[in-house]
């Protein structure tokens, strides 16, 4: 009997070693995000969430979600979900899983665009790098996003090649779930019609197929009228929208003030040190970006494979960027380095790939070994995007500390004042089923929190500081007739607090406040009423 030949058996052999380093690779990008997830309290985003769906209904939960600055899918899904649990692992959990089943669909889908080598390079760089794992950690969309809009592009690819009518209705109700969950679904929509039919067009699929495109399409762009009547519309000018432009000023085209082609230049290398968490690989990743833009635009378009041809890929993987950055130009949405362009990450990230792939001469032993470098260089110099806390200060002993030390010390004849952000960290740990009081218009929102009267800033103040404190304070005095024996408790927890910090510095009277902390992020002290005259 003769022999198999030794290099019949390392074909054999290595397609086995890379479905074991696979499944490796992505229970440990599990991990990471499970890692991640626990341990920590939740950041004021993540409250707000859970208060929304924390309704007695389904229905009081849609209503809730159509004041926040998201589609409603997050926030009715996270009320049928708390059923499980409402610990902060629990309700993260939909995010960690949804992120490691985005990777593995990425790795299919990038492997079938293109090649082996590459895929593996985006699978490694979408599994553990830093900005990644933290977007599927949170309660927050991003995740979801994520793994909807890959599902979306890959049933549409398995659709064609397989002349499927399951796979294309599939890549509908995917495309569906990413617009109900995050409006920058809305632009991925956008760019897919575009692309899935110059894909069509080249094919020529089956008139079945067609007859669900299309129908599929008209879906879509009813979806996108029920958002704007339900959703959109009502949020323009409202005082989250103000607040988001506000934060995100740099991601929106100021006409007479920007220059087009600079802000164009600069959001686009910012996607890519944001996907990255690296000011300098971020660069150097937009860079490899465009090489592998030039790579597929000068490949062999007569060469055609399963997918897409080179040409038609790299339009796919320009084309997001394009209309992201001329929604930013026409103020409808922003465009940069934030996660609220995270839905550009996967085309980042293939494009990087294939720049790499090609750098590599399309060897392993360049390929994977630059990659985890890479990597490692992301963890070890990365520069988180503001706003964010540190692990040590977000620990959730902190916030337990912090809540027991009010329980304790705080008396029910006491006032606990917080501002907007705090707000919603309060009422989690405290009193998730309180619903704060006054109209939307007032200056303050007051409601019963464990036994307390809390007052709160409205959505307009989200951080009280030192220059804007006693403003809100006196306001608070004269409006509600505080007596000036009244105690009042400072209770301020989120990003970016240093109130305790700064008070005593502006004001030399407070020099002796002995604010309690908790971590850097978290604090409490006690005024007297009588301090409004400051």
């Amino acid at each position: 009997m003769s022999e198999k030949p030794a290099s019949t058996h390392r074909e054999d052999v290595f397609p086995e070693i890379l479905s074991l380093a696979a499944a490796l690779v992505l229970l440990m990008a599990f991990f990471l995000r499970l890692w991640k997830a626990s341990g920590t309290f939740l950041n004021p985003d993540e409250a707000m969430h859970f208060l929304a769906a924390n309704k007695s209904s389904l229905t009081e939960a849609y209503h809730a979600s159509l004041g926040l600055a998201h589609p409603p899918l997050l926030i009715l899904f996270l009320h049928v979900w708390k059923g499980l649990g409402t610990s902060e692992l629990v309700l993260r959990l939909p995010s960690v899983i949804a992120g490691t089943v985005f990777c593995w669909i990425f790795f299919k889908w990038l492997v079938w665009t293109s090649n082996i080598i590459t895929g593996w390079i985006g699978f490694v760089l979408v599994g553990f790098l830093p900005p990644f794992i933290e977007l599927s950690s949170e309660v927050r969309q991003y995740a979801l996003l994520l793994c909807f809009l890959i599902a979306t592009a890959y049933a549409f690819e398995l659709a064609l090649a397989s002349s499927s009518v399951i796979k294309m209705l599939l890549s509908f109700l995917f495309l569906y779930l990413a617009m109900l969950t995050h409006f920058s679904g809305i632009l991925f929509a956008g760019t897919i019609g575009v692309y899935s039919l110059w894909r069509m067009v080249r094919v020529h699929p089956a008139r079945q197929l067609v007859a669900i495109w299309v129908a599929g399409q008209a879906v879509a762009l009813g979806l996108v009228a029920f958002l704007y009547r339900t959703q959109i519309y009502n949020l323009r000018g409202s005082a989250a929208a103000q607040h988001m432009q506000a934060l995100l000023s740099t991601s929106y085209f100021r006409w007479g003030h920007d220059d087009m082609l600079r802000f164009t230049f600069a959001r686009s290398f910012g996607v890519l040190q944001y996907t990255f968490g690296q000011l300098v690989l971020g660069d150097i990743a937009g860079v490899l970006f465009i090489s592998g833009l030039i790579v597929l635009f000068n490949d062999d378009e007569t060469k055609m494979t399963r997918g897409p041809s080179p040409r038609q890929l790299g339009i796919f993987l320009l084309l997001p960027f394009i209309v992201n950055c001329a929604a930013a130009i026409m103020d409808l949405y922003p465009y940069g380095g934030t996660r609220h362009s995270a839905f550009l990450i996967p085309f980042a990230i293939a494009g990087v790939s294939l720049g790499m792939a090609k750098l590599s001469g399309q060897r392993w032993p360049l390929a994977l070994p630059a990659t985890l470098l890479i990597v490692l260089l992301c963890h070890s110099f990365g520069a988180p995007h503001r706003p964010y806390m540190r692990s040590e200060d977000q620990r959730r002993a902190n916030m337990i500390q912090a809540i027991d030390t009010i329980r304790r010390q705080v008396s029910p004849a006491d006032i606990i004042f917080v501002d907007f952000q705090t707000n919603f960290l309060l009422r989690f740990y405290l009193c998730p089923d309180a619903v704060p009081g006054g109209s939307p218009a007032s200056d303050f929102r007051t409601y019963s929190c464990g036994g307390h009267r809390v007052f709160s800033t409205n959505s307009e103040t989200n951080i009280l500081t030192a220059e804007t404190f006693f403003q809100h304070w006196n306001r608070l005095v004269s409006t509600y007739d505080l007596q000036p024996n009244r105690t009042v408790w400072i209770f301020q927890a989120g990003w970016d607090i240093r109130l305790a910090q700064e008070l005593p510095q502006k004001i030399p009277k407070l020099h002796d406040l002995k604010p309690d902390l908790f971590g850097r992020n978290i604090s409490l002290f006690k005024l007297n009423v009588d301090m409004s005259a400051m």
